[in-house]
């Protein structure tokens, strides 16, 4: 059994190595080959990664594919995507080629607001906050000028500060509700700085309020955080084309498809069960883009999600409907993101993905990623209700289950052409293969 160790982020990175592997590997020196296979050759470039973050070992690494095809209001896009799911990209590419020939995507950037909160205690009556609030307002943004001044210069900065009463909730809590504008930034940690610098002058401020008793000026300030549910932050992505244009095969027409299709989006919109995969399939495509261009794909599953339940029942992301002969299927999300800070000035391969994407604004970025979101869902739903999600799945997986068995490259050839037509499980491939070898499984 391993034991407490002290001191271990003041060693360096071949010494945590060598008590890692030695405390919890039987084979350490194999442990060590795998650790340092992953480093790069580069030592600067390893050195960036190190200090990414803390306790490096390695380096873990994702495909980064594309998907080309993608018209998004008349630009063509090849849009990244960073992610270990087989079948993925090549959904989104095949969706990206279907509606190519359509008309293409078209998506709007509805509102770019971003939320923090002060969490605080007050102990007093509400009327005198009230009134206090009112005063101290504009302190609360003229002490966060040096904070704002770049962003206020560029057109962005704090837009609003409300005082909220939570009391029904839970006893003396209260609210700085704030909303900001931060561009290409995806703003992390200038709404944080600016919420910490509001709860230092409100809690200032209220030591010299002359109508607050001397228990009313000790206001307890909880913590100072943005929030990552920005359903003011959204973005629409849409397609749409005439209902005989679905057709793509003499066996279902197009009329039959967007029927079938409507109805597995409609039963997502009432059933949960079904909504969590039907929606964790949207987010196959965003968090893909999300993290191929070094944002922060657990904010963003966070905000969807919780927007996803806006209504008070977890639902669809997505809807169609067919109106005047006319197919359409669309989607508004919450989507904070940037273009500048973070990894995304840092990272090289984050630096050539956006550079891929035509070097876009936040804006920008919010309609591709929604794009990828939407296509990954009109590919999982056109599969869903014509050959079945596993066909084209277990396709792409066969790969994975041939590296499992370290398949040769010529194994994989044969085994590849043999399993186009027939039906792919791991069972079926282990058999395969193991005729193959002339051997049996044991």
């Amino acid at each position: 059994m391993s034991k407490p160790i002290t001191g271990f982020s003041k060693l360096s990175k071949s010494k945590k190595i060598d008590w890692m592997v030695d405390t919890y590997f039987s084979n350490p020196a194999e442990a060590q080959t795998v650790l340092k296979q992953y480093w790069n050759s580069n030592d600067k470039l390893q050195q960036l990664h190190d200090e990414f973050i803390e306790n490096t070992i390695s380096n873990y690494y994702l495909p980064l594919g594309v998907a080309p095809n993608f018209l998004i209001n008349g630009t063509l896009y090849t849009i990244p995507m960073a992610i270990e799911e087989s079948s993925v990209v090549a959904a989104a590419s095949k969706a990206a080629k279907f509606w190519l020939e359509r008309g293409g995507f078209k998506t709007k950037v509805i509102s770019t607001t971003k939320i923090g909160q002060v969490h605080f205690n007050y102990q007093g009556d509400f009327g005198k906050l009230k009134q206090f609030f009112q005063e101290v307002k504009p302190k609360l943004i003229t002490s966060t000028e040096a904070i704002t001044k770049n962003m206020t210069k560029r057109g962005g900065g704090i837009l609003d500060i409300e005082l909220r009463d939570k009391t029904t909730d839970i006893d003396n809590y209260y609210q700085l509700h704030a909303s900001f504008e931060t561009l290409d930034a995806m703003g992390a940690n200038f709404i944080n700085s600016c919420l910490e610098q509001f709860a230092k002058t409100f809690k200032a401020e209220a030591l010299t309020f002359n109508l607050f008793t001397e228990e009313e000026q000790h206001i307890d300030i909880i913590m100072s955080i943005l929030s990552n549910y920005v359903p003011d932050c959204l973005v629409r992505a849409e397609v749409s084309c005439p209902v005989e244009d679905l057709s793509e095969s003499k066996t279902l027409s197009g009329e039959a498809f967007a029927k079938k299709f409507i109805q597995a989006v409609t039963i997502a919109e009432v059933e949960p069960y079904r909504a969590v995969t039907h929606n964790k399939g949207i987010m196959n495509g965003i968090d893909a883009v999300v993290l191929a261009t070094g944002n922060d794909f657990r904010a963003v599953e966070a905000g969807v999600h919780a927007y996803a339940s806006k209504n008070g029942q977890y639902s669809s992301l997505t809807h169609a409907k067919v109106e005047n002969g006319m197919f359409s299927f669309w989607m508004e999300i919450p989507l904070a993101l940037g273009t500048v800070g973070g990894l995304t000035g840092l990272h090289p391969l984050v630096k050539l993905a956006l550079e891929l994407l035509h070097k876009p604004s936040a804006k920008d970025l919010m309609q591709i990623v929604a794009v990828a979101g939407l296509a990954q869902n009109f590919a999982a739903l056109r599969s869903l209700t014509t050959t079945g999600i596993q066909e084209g799945h277990m396709k792409m997986h066969l790969m994975n289950i041939l590296n499992q068995f370290e398949a040769s490259t010529e194994e994989k050839s044969i085994l590849t052409n043999y399993f186009k037509n027939n039906t792919i499980s791991h069972t079926a491939v282990t058999e395969a293969l193991n005729k193959l070898r002339g051997t049996s499984e044991k």
